[in-house]
């Protein structure tokens, strides 16, 4: 799980590449559920949560600047 306070004092170019970074693995993630070799599910929710956390911060971040 990622820590609110660290998004939160990191630049637009670091939450983008963080959001990458978070959609490449959620793509691994998936492959490997339909592929039934994932062993914990419940990465999937914690993946789609940080990212919701990122974007959300990256919209607040835009509307200030």
């Amino acid at each position: 799980m990622i820590i609110k306070k660290n998004l939160k004092n990191n630049d637009l170019d670091k939450l983008y590449k963080e959001l990458n970074e978070l959609l490449l693995t959620r793509f691994n993630i998936r492959i490997q559920f339909y592929n039934n070799k994932l062993k914990q599910v419940h990465i999937i929710k914690k993946n789609r949560r940080d990212i919701a956390r990122i974007k959300t911060i990256i919209s607040i971040k835009k509307d200030i600047s």
